[in-house]
């Protein structure tokens, strides 16, 4: 009994652990399928002996330690049980009608409404108490400053960021992170308000926890949310709950999550009853209501398979080792490389080196992750010089204890990488082709030192196709792609420059105002100032948006002759397209349209997007009580956007009829 008592505390003692990394944006101390299976074996052992310790996790919520004012909830924030059985859920559910929506991966925050008007926002805490954030309340998106009910209003959601703002900010900020939750979680830690807007947490609500209005079916009460102007939670309701029938549900679902139909992380579904009178009436188990819903996850496929080697990736700020294995079969899809993070992660797995026998899933159905080492063959080597430019290299460690390979070389081209594949990508040049495997390897061939040499690798198309796993066709496929990207919008153009703070929006902002040319003239000369009453760093400080932050960050990237050399090179490499300055019309004024599906009438639904917002209207990405009109072609589609505009009474409209409802635009 007693050798069980100590396992089960050394057991303990590691899930909370590594609990508090997760919960506080530290380096992951293990994954996700390690910390279930853990957590598995301790419950397993606390029914066998019949001892729960206190600070068990079964026992108890995981905590936020979000610095701050703490204060305890008016409704506790207690946690669901889990479950990866679609049995169990069905054997809880009754019969009764249940609803399934996402479990969304970032941070709880509790948000209450007085007589219309916001009061606090809380985070979860350890589940009774948490701390304030109101004074953030201007940096997280989704939070209404004002709601139509009047009365005492406690709203449950989850701050997230999603995966495209996840990548925009890592570029832009020249940093690399673990993954967007780790990256929400230290953003709570900020004191700067536009520091924290610059990363772009969304709060998505994903329950009502208590209103003075008469409703007791969860799907009325989620509705009433957003006819209140809140975004919440994608969501489906099963009348009929059986096991086949929350299988096929799940199945659906697991579908968004392989096609990556769903821009937020998560970490998998929640399940709850309708009749939320009847879901109260549970009892309280540890630290979760027996009534209050599941957190169902997904059984990982599990393949194993044999190191064949590590190769190391070179980012921004870090040389990041990644196993290439034998190739298996997972969720459908031929896997043969996985990050391995950083030289910690190598480590606490015990990495070896050619021949090591692992295990590999992919994380939440998406990400390939190695999750275990059964056998270890030779050692694990960290390169002593960098792979891209032969400089030496040095292993540093972070306060958090995660142990990083950097390159020593200041100048090395690796270490543009990340902002190569930001140049490309769809918000920049859209250049097809060129994924960010493929420019390592042209990188690491010294054909691509700058932006510029991108459109000179036509110049290297022989060498190309003789390279292994190119060819001829992929050689003309590239050089295609690359003379296609010669023409792009001025916004694209900015993007892709990888500006400190200078996203998508920013770069709308600016260019509403300059044509490129002059803008760039325009910082040259603040950076440059010929005289004390030359403009500054804030010179852009005044456009709408901007503000000195944002202004002297471009600025700044101006000062450097190298950067504005990049610029004049390109400027004789493409055509850019100059966006108007103002709207030109005023058809769409004060509408917002979500656009979905395949168009026909214009050149693509970023075309349709300029249209609307030529003509004063705004386009969103998800259909909400603020949209006023869904465009999509299908419009009897059961899509879940067209599901949302009818709960909502949303008119869905063609293109056809929006074309004859506000004129034509930019077509085909």
């Amino acid at each position: 009994m007693d050798e069980k008592l100590e396992q089960m505390r050394a057991w303990v003692t590691q899930l909370n652990e590594a609990a508090d990394a997760y919960y506080n944006g530290r380096r992951e101390l293990m994954t996700d399928y390690e910390w279930d299976a853990l957590f598995d074996k301790v419950k397993a052992l606390e029914e066998e002996t019949g001892v729960v310790l206190s600070e068990s996790p079964t026992n108890k919520v995981s905590a936020d330690d979000v610095a701050g004012e703490k204060e305890a909830h008016e409704f506790a924030a207690l946690s669901l049980a889990k479950t990866k059985r679609v049995s169990e859920v069905a054997k809880w559910a009754e019969g009764r009608p249940i609803w399934i929506s996402w479990k969304l991966d970032g941070l709880t925050l509790v948000v209450t409404y007085d007589n219309g008007r916001l009061t606090k926002i809380v985070t979860r805490g350890d589940g009774h108490i948490g701390t304030n954030i109101t004074h953030l309340a201007d940096g997280i998106r989704g939070i209404p400053k004002t709601v139509k009910d009047k009365g005492h209003l406690v709203v449950r959601g989850e701050a997230v960021i999603s995966y495209a703002d996840f990548e925009e900010f890592c570029a832009e900020a020249q940093e690399d992170y673990a993954n967007p939750r780790n990256l929400a979680s230290g953003s709570l830690t900020l004191k700067d308000v536009e520091e924290l807007k610059a990363r772009k947490l969304q709060w998505i609500p994903f329950t009502l926890v208590h209103t003075e209005q008469a409703l007791v079916s969860w799907g009325a009460r989620m509705d009433y949310l957003d006819a209140n102007g809140f975004g919440s939670v994608e969501r489906e309701r099963l009348d009929v709950p059986t096991a086949e029938s929350i299988q096929a549900a799940i199945d659906r679902w697991t579908v968004k999550v392989t096609a990556k139909d769903n821009p937020f992380p998560v970490d998998g579904l929640v399940v709850c009853y309708d009749d939320t009178a009847y879901a109260q009436t549970g009892s309280v188990t540890g630290h979760h209501a027996t009534r209050a819903g599941f957190a169902f996850k997904w059984q990982d496929e599990t393949a194993e398979t044999a190191l064949e080697s590590i190769e190391w990736s070179c980012a921004v700020a870090s040389i990041s080792p990644v196993a290439i294995f034998r190739p298996v079969q997972l969720e459908g899809t031929l896997v043969k490389r996985a990050s391995l993070c950083n030289i910690s992660e190598c480590e606490r797995l015990g990495i070896g080196g050619a021949g090591t026998e692992i295990s590999v899933i992919k994380a939440n159905k998406i990400i390939p992750k190695v999750v275990k080492v059964t056998k270890q063959i030779g050692n694990f080597e960290i390169p002593s010089v960098c792979p891209v430019c032969g400089a030496p290299t040095e292993v540093t460690t972070a306060e958090s204890g995660t142990k990083t390979l950097h390159c020593t070389n200041p100048a090395c081209t690796a270490r543009e990488l990340r902002k190569l594949m930001r140049f490309v990508s769809k918000d920049g040049m859209d250049i097809d082709g060129l994924a960010g495997e493929t420019l390592a390897k042209f990188v690491n061939r010294g054909w691509i030192k700058t932006f510029g040499d991108i459109y000179r690798l036509g110049d290297h198309a022989l060498e190309i196709s003789g390279m292994e796993g190119f060819g001829e066709k992929s050689a003309q496929n590239i050089t295609a792609a690359i003379e296609k990207a010669r023409q792009r919008k001025a916004t694209q153009f900015l993007v892709a420059l990888s500006i400190p703070l200078c996203g998508v929006d920013v770069a709308k902002r600016l260019l509403s105002v300059y044509k490129v040319k002059e803008l760039f003239e325009k910082a040259r000369e603040a950076a440059h100032p010929a005289d004390l009453f030359a403009p500054g760093p804030d010179i852009f400080a005044s456009i709408d948006g901007i503000g000195p932050g944002k202004s002297a960050a471009f600025v700044k990237w101006c000062a450097e002759p190298k950067h504005l050399a990049v610029v004049d090179d390109l400027l004789t490499q493409v055509t850019l397209e100059e966006a108007a300055p103002a709207p030109t019309g005023g058809s769409c004024a004060g509408l917002t349209f979500v656009v979905t599906g395949d168009v026909h009438r214009f050149a693509n639904r970023d075309a349709l997007k300029a249209y609307v917002e030529s003509q004063g209207g705004k386009v969103a990405g998800s259909v909400s009580a603020k949209t006023k009109f869904l465009i999509n072609n299908d419009v009897a589609s059961t899509s879940g956007k067209n599901k949302k505009a009818k709960e909502l009474g949303i008119p869905i409209i063609s293109e056809d009829e929006f074309v004859a409802r506000f004129g034509e635009g930019e077509t085909r």
